[in-house]
């Protein structure tokens, strides 16, 4: 079956919170095939391949229909647009100048919905930018070329859904991957645990996870590099991590004083390594919370099934510290809330003990389905207990308590998971290693990509990786938060595997890159870039009957451009001039490796 326009819904959700969602899943049912004969469909073929409906996915997929290509997205779970439509509406940048393209496309559209009034239900536009909107101000919304950086869940699942209709997408959710089938060196098809299975020419990898890329056989790892393996200062175990940190000593036994008693739950046991090793250690992952304070859209607070104070007694003793050391504890130095429209939130941690659900994620990465659904709840029973710990403790101060109550999720936002976010923050899971790895040198201007696909621009930024016993007190481990020089280009070859291993794969999300390079690449707009840019070289290279590695350089540079992709950084000229390069080279120059000249 040749896939054309059909949406097929997720199953059995609740209704969504607004009209356009639902507006697509009945435009489905006029596209050139019935949903019933979709049902019964067992082989759908296309052009192009996608699997994972996050932003970079949606990316691609628009970006192949509009240069005439056929694509399908097969997601995993029941919605599109990943963390982006998941509650990180206030969206990492680093610098807004080097978005570009489709990317740059979403945020024009989310500005154009909320120029209009009728977006505005529980607040006044003014209002939310005469208070929380930042730099940007109301009248921004309506110049030609408006961007907005923060926005409702629901608004950007909108969006996502309304761009793929425009490109009539055909969009299939539910989708656990069983296999791969490989002739030579190219995937031939992928399997679906249902039975599904998508034979296309080439393929995407757009999830977080890198679960096609693996099941490929494609080379990847996981954890942090020892800072020796390519030169780099920010990889690896740290030395010292000085934030999102107790600031007061907090002892970590189950009977205090006493190592023997053993360790407080949300303590990992050893001495967390030797600084500047690698580990198997992974940045922590939360949940983006989307809470209001408004009592029109707000639900109370929920106990998870599971609610066990106890297992809380690390955070009752750090607030008890902070009295102790005469300090008044506030419920901000917890979590830190950033103000979206209509009075919702982004919630993202904050602190030494907050939402980031420290050393629980290590199997994720390479974990089967049923593990990390386990993983995945613990996650979201942590996050639950946390805040009902806060709002109902007897041990935490009633300023915290009493605010904490006026707090609670958005009862129009994700409406069939519970109110509750429908995607858990995976911040790092699998990378790829292919012929170029991006590394903590490119960030610093040290050594630059000269086959860019985008720019990267945030800082260098990873979350704790542990919570250890250090000097008789509870500490994390792992948190790095450094800027780069300036916006730096990602190389192509850190988007397509080696050539022995696949030739018409490309991975946008879980590139090539170091822990700590990775780190400042992970963002949502930059996923979107490199989703657009790996659909552009997919679709190039089936018009010329070639590889990904095999596809000319400039070629791809050329319908990049055209496409408004950033790929090079102008700095004005006062700005600092960027660092020596380093001795240490962890790539060879393009031109000695890209097969541009072939």
């Amino acid at each position: 079956m040749r896939a054309q326009c059909v949406i097929q819904p997720p199953a059995s959700p609740s209704p969504p919170p607004s009209p356009l969602w639902t507006l697509c899943l009945l435009l489905s049912l006029v596209c050139l095939f019935p949903l019933e004969s979709l049902k019964a469909a067992k082989v759908i073929e296309a052009d192009l391949c996608i699997y994972g409906g996050t932003a970079a996915g949606v990316a691609a997929a628009v970006q192949a229909a509009r240069m005439g290509k056929t694509a399908v997205i097969a997601e995993f779970g029941n919605h599109l647009g990943g963390l982006t439509s998941g509650g990180l509406g206030a969206t990492d940048i680093g610098n807004k100048a080097a978005i570009g393209g489709i990317a740059r496309e979403f945020y024009h559209r989310i500005a154009q919905h909320y120029a209009n009034s009728n977006a505005w239900r529980f607040e006044q536009r003014e209002e939310y930018f005469g208070q929380r909107g930042g730099r940007s101000t109301a009248g921004d919304l309506d110049a030609a070329e408006a961007t907005l950086w923060t926005f409702e869940p629901h608004v950007a699942e909108d969006i996502f859904f309304q761009m793929l209709s425009e490109a009539r997408v055909a969009i299939y959710f539910q989708q656990r991957l069983a296999s791969v089938q490989r002739e030579g060196g190219r995937i031939a098809e992928i399997a679906m645990q249902n039975g599904k299975v998508y034979r296309a020419k080439m393929f995407i990898d757009a999830t977080y996870e890198g679960d096609l890329m693996a099941k490929a056989g494609v080379s990847y790892t996981v954890g942090r590099e020892g800072n020796s393996k390519y030169n780099e200062t920010l990889n690896g175990i740290r030395a010292e991590t000085p934030k999102h940190q107790f600031t007061v000593p907090v002892d970590p036994y189950r009977k205090p004083g006493d190592p023997g008693s053993g360790l407080l739950p949300f303590i990992q046991a050893g001495d967390g390594g030797t600084p500047g090793d690698g580990d198997a250690c992974v940045q922590v992952y939360n949940f983006r919370l989307c809470y209001t304070k408004a009592p029109a859209n707000r639900l109370p607070h929920r106990k998870p099934a599971k609610y066990d104070p106890a297992k809380y007694e690390l955070l009752a003793r750090y607030i008890e510290a902070l009295v102790a050391a005469g300090h008044k504890p506030r419920l901000e130095e917890f979590w830190n809330p950033i103000w979206m429209p209509n009075g919702k939130t982004d919630i993202n941690n904050n602190g030494g003990f907050s939402t980031d659900f420290i050393g629980a994620n290590y199997a994720y990465p390479n974990a089967d389905y049923a593990t990390r659904a386990q993983i995945w709840q613990a996650h979201e029973d942590y996050v639950l207990g946390f805040i009902y710990f806060l709002a109902t403790s007897p041990r935490v101060p009633e300023n915290m308590r009493a605010e904490m109550r006026t707090w609670g999720p958005a009862k129009d936002e994700f409406m069939d998971t519970a109110h509750w976010p429908h995607q858990l923050y995976v911040r790092e899971a699998r990378r790829m290693v292919s012929d170029y790895v991006m590394t903590e040198h490119n960030c610093r201007g040290q050594q630059k990509a000269e086959d860019p696909v985008g720019l990267g621009a945030y800082g260098m930024d990873s979350h704790n990786c542990q919570r250890i016993v250090k000097n008789g007190h509870a500490e994390n481990e792992g948190d790095v938060q450094i800027g780069v020089s300036s916006p730096y280009p990602i190389s192509y070859r850190s988007i397509v595997p080696k050539a022995a291993e696949c030739e018409n794969l490309l991975v946008p999300v879980c590139l090539s890159a170091t822990h700590i390079a990775y780190g400042s690449i992970r963002m949502e707009p930059v996923f979107m870039i490199l989703g657009q840019s790996a659909a552009t070289a997919a679709a190039l290279a089936m018009d010329g009957q070639t590889s990904v590695q095999q596809l000319r350089y400039e070629t791809l540079h050329a319908r990049l451009a055209a496409d408004k992709q950033v790929l090079e950084w102008k700095a004005p000229p006062s700005a600092r001039k960027a660092p020596k390069a380093s001795q240490a080279v962890a790539n060879p120059k393009a031109e000695t490796r890209n097969p541009k000249e072939k």
